[in-house]
């Protein structure tokens, strides 16, 4: 059995593995690995069942050919977690730590699927429409392009908004001429991006066709706060991950110094300019390179591989946080951006028909020095797989993670029966 999410099948890679020599871990600096983990499987924590190994044993080949480590896999079918794995070790002050299942990483763009549910959580608490306007909600003046008019919920959500930033720069990551621009110090905030970018003109009418947007769900976040009047990361604890038993994830910070205890560190071979602060710093980029509080809404969030697939189960049924009405809204068709192999993007999350007659739905993230991949398939099964660095140049394809773990279903002869969820929740 084959299943692929959002990517074309490939074979999974054969390669040998070693087994992990015994005796103490070697010390490893922020952004290498000592030789000895170039070739060897990585060490682990955490349970796999035996008639699930095939997803282990993926995983550790994908984390050895790409030299990520640190990397976490959650598996579960029908709303029962099966699989809970923690690879490799990172460094603290003093110390070397193995990943754990439970272990932090920034999930890049999957916040995304948090920030569209807390949308839809409003509009099912009469708080909202997904036809309300944007610039109506935010207060932002239409005169340097009246198509910001036209921007609904809606359309913020679907990546239908006008942005396009492959043809003007993502706000998010062009701190320095924002900064330039206004006239304003280093660090910028949320109100400085939106300020510079409702002063220029949208990059195409609205609603006409899809372009992913960063700022789009930015700004769904400052909505967010302004309806609810709550913070962002509030509401979203509150009104969404608390009901289900959720408590680990949070709102990440953009300094090694300021980690969360339980987080890994983030490794990448590029550097830039801080723009966390004055000083015209080089850093490594996942430590200054980028400002991780202003992507909260669009890419904030830390969490651990178990809590984004237990946070898959709300969509499986309606339930304390969503009822039948906003699941179809979040996986309706927009009203363009159907792709020539049928999946388009809903509120937070890829679409498409599967070969059973329902849904599959996924979605990834990436930052310098995250990717992590989020799907839930035919058969009930659902994964989530993260790891503390992404593709660069010379490194292998990250996005195949995707049909390597649609193809590990098919290795599982019979699902296993033991709930690992009140092991981690």
């Amino acid at each position: 059995m084959k299943v692929t999410v959002g990517g074309n099948v490939t074979m999974l890679s054969r390669r040998r593995l070693l087994q992990a020599s015994a005796g103490a871990v070697p010390a490893i600096a922020l952004g290498t690995r000592p030789a000895w983990a170039a070739a060897a499987e990585p060490l682990t924590t955490g349970v796999v069942p035996s008639s699930m190994a095939g997803f282990d044993q993926a995983m550790k080949t994908f984390i050895t050919e790409r030299d990520i480590s640190c990397a976490q896999l959650a598996v579960a079918k029908n709303g029962k977690i099966l699989l809970a794995r923690g690879y490799g070790v990172y460094t603290k002050p003093g110390a070397l730590v193995r990943v754990q299942p439970t272990s932090l990483f920034r999930i890049a763009s999957l916040s995304k699927s948090l920030t569209a549910a807390a949308i839809v959580r409003l509009v099912q608490d009469g708080k909202l429409t997904l036809g309300a306007k944007v610039a109506s909600l935010l207060g932002l003046s239409t005169t340097a392009d009246p198509r910001l008019a036209n921007v609904t919920l809606w359309r913020l959500l679907q990546h239908l908004g006008g942005w396009d930033s492959a043809v003007s720069k993502d706000p998010l990551f062009n701190d320095y001429t924002i900064s330039t621009s206004l006239g304003v110090p280093l660090p910028i905030d949320h109100d400085d991006m939106i300020k510079y970018v409702t002063a220029r003109k949208l990059d195409y009418d609205p609603g006409t066709k899809y372009a992913y947007s960063n700022y789009g769900y930015m700004l769904a976040g400052r909505i967010i706060e302004k309806v609810s009047g709550m913070s962002y990361e509030s509401y979203v604890r509150q009104k969404l991950l608390a009901p289900v038993g959720i408590t680990r994830p949070r709102l990440g910070r953009s300094l090694r110094a300021e980690a969360f205890s339980t987080e890994v560190t983030y490794t990448s071979k590029l550097t830039g300019k801080s723009v966390v602060d004055q000083s015209g710093a080089v850093v490594p980029l996942p430590y200054g390179g980028f400002n991780l509080p202003n992507m909260d809404a669009n890419g904030g969030w830390v969490a651990s591989a178990v809590d984004m697939v237990k946070w898959g189960f709300v969509f499986n049924a309606a339930g304390p946080v969503l009822n039948s009405t906003s699941l179809s809204r979040i996986f309706a068709k927009p009203e363009t951006g159907v792709t020539g192999n049928g999946s388009w993007y809903g509120l937070g999350w890829n679409v498409r028909t599967n070969n059973v007659g329902g849904l599959n739905t996924w979605h990834t993230g990436s930052l310098p020095g995250t990717f992590s991949f989020l799907a839930r398939v035919q058969n009930g099964v659902s994964y989530c797989a993260i790891f503390n660095r992404r593709e660069e140049t010379g490194s292998p394809d990250f996005d195949s993670i995707d049909p390597i773990l649609g193809e590990a279903i098919g290795t599982v002869k019979t699902w296993p029966t033991t709930d690992l969820t009140s092991k981690y929740f």
